[in-house]
């Protein structure tokens, strides 16, 4: 067995390598590169789903970073058990080859109580108090306090959220080199989230966005010596590219206007009530299951959602289908934005009527993903002074505080992904320091990530690849 590295750079594309990444552009001409054709949706669940399985949605189940789960009546995202996802999964297809294989696996998602031998996610400890407290999950337990006493507490207000910023990255880039000079695994998988941030908040082609590339060029730089020195072979992907956006499309806002969103008022707020919503949006980037109560209003709603500027398709049965997406957890129908537009999850007509968690990082109360928390709401006079205010009360004076600093405002999202971008430049990509293992192709297909894994590790497999569809 050859040991593998494997660094997913979330939102690297072909056109993004240039002057701010020399230490990637150097890896990609020493080795070499292909397009990835992602899936739809293309999102980091789904994405790392189909690359440790070689399955797609239909088969593996994860359809998005979340989804609605019937039988509660509830929309939950960003779960985190590896037992969402269905199918044979990497390691276990290595470890069956060779029971001397080992598999670390830091940050890539659904990563708790999966069979791998060293295990790294973010798991926040949430107080009686209110309080949220940086921390992660780690299997075996006793790495959690390892990789504490050693690289300092996870800076989880740096891996999401206003604060967002290298800082999340490098510590999980170091935790994942710990283990590899401590422990030795023979695959490697370590998620390198930091694109994500200022390419949604500011756009693929803004300075900001110039800036975050040579942050993490230095710290995948730094991985890249490391590796070498270990003589590991390494593998550098991503899952989607993020292209430039001018709006969201407010799906839910439709919906309601239609009739379809059930509101319950708590204490002057409306809250949604997916059980009782005849149909309703779960958005997540630009991708948005529609769920529908009653399978003879389909044609009804699938005719609405065609009506709205913004929306490029709207799949039914046989629409889903064709895209892999045919899959019990997926929405009746699953529309897809334009590529310079995504969906909000906002159900409100009036702001003032907003649940207090809107205006919050709260990813697990939300029923739908929001970028406007990688912002602070501009309108809030010497934010960084309400923000110690309410530190000072949370931590110091033991207060419940809400820490409502985000802005309802979605038109400052300037970057996003979800669907299959229009030139494969643009979207993800797949490289490796040892060409002769890269498949001839064109492009290669998500499906495949699997495979050429663990050909890196037991050399090139007899059998064809699996074709994607």
């Amino acid at each position: 067995m050859q040991r593998t590295i494997v660094l997913n750079v979330v939102g690297l594309t072909t056109e993004l390598l240039g002057e701010h990444t020399p230490r990637l552009l150097q890896f990609v001409q020493q080795g070499r590169g292909l397009p990835l054709r992602t899936v739809t949706p293309a999102v980091t669940c789904s994405a790392q789903a189909t690359f440790v399985t070689g399955a797609l949605p239909r088969e593996h189940g994860c359809v998005g970073n979340g989804w609605y789960f019937r039988d509660l009546a509830q929309v939950w995202l960003w779960r985190q058990s590896n037992a969402l996802v269905q199918g044979e999964k990497l390691w276990d297809t290595a470890r069956a080859r060779d029971e001397r294989f080992t598999c670390a696996k830091v940050f890539w998602w659904y990563n708790m109580y999966a069979n791998v031998d060293w295990a790294v996610t973010p798991r926040p400890i949430y107080r009686a108090d209110g309080r949220k407290l940086p921390d992660v999950h780690t299997s075996p337990g006793p790495l959690r306090t390892e990789l504490t006493n050693e690289l300092g507490p996870f800076p989880l207000f740096n891996f999401w959220g206003p604060k967002a910023d290298i800082k999340s990255s490098r510590w999980i880039a170091e935790a994942a080199l710990l283990i590899e000079r401590r422990h030795r695994p023979t695959l490697n998988l370590v998620y390198l989230p930091h694109l994500d941030y200022d390419l949604q908040r500011h756009g693929p082609d803004s300075p900001q966005a110039a800036t975050a590339l040579q942050e993490i060029d230095a710290v995948c730089g730094r991985v890249f010596d490391e590796a070498e020195r270990a003589g590991l072979r390494v593998i550098v992907l991503s899952e989607y590219g993020i292209t430039k956006v001018d709006g969201p499309v407010h799906i839910n806002r439709a919906l309601r206007r239609a009739g379809h969103i059930a509101i319950r008022e708590e204490l002057g707020e409306e809250h949604f009530d997916p059980g009782a919503s005849s149909a309703f949006a779960l958005a997540d980037h630009q991708i948005a299951h529609v769920y529908v109560q009653d399978p003879q209003r389909v044609p009804e709603v699938r005719a609405l959602l065609q009506g709205l500027d913004g929306v490029e398709q709207v799949l039914d049965a046989e629409g889903k289908r064709a895209m892999g997406l045919d899959h019990p957890r997926a929405g009746e129908l699953v529309a897809l934005s334009r590529a310079d537009r995504w969906f909000s999850y906002y159900w409100w007509l009036d702001d003032a009527r907003a649940p207090d968690f809107a205006r919050t990082v709260d990813i697990h109360r939300k029923p739908g993903y929001d970028p406007a928390e990688l912002f602070i709401d501009p309108k809030i006079r010497a934010p960084m002074l309400r923000v110690l205010g309410k530190l000072f009360r949370s931590k110091v004076l033991r207060q419940r505080v809400l820490m409502d600093l985000i802005p309802m405002d979605a038109s400052m999202v300037r970057g996003s992904h979800g669907r299959v971008t229009d030139r494969p430049e643009a979207g993800p990509l797949f490289v490796s320091n040892t060409p002769e293992l890269v498949p001839d192709v064109d492009e290669l297909e998500a499906t495949a990530v699997k495979q050429v894994i663990l050909d890196h590790i037991f050399g090139r497999r007899a059998q064809p690849f699996r074709a994607m569809g």
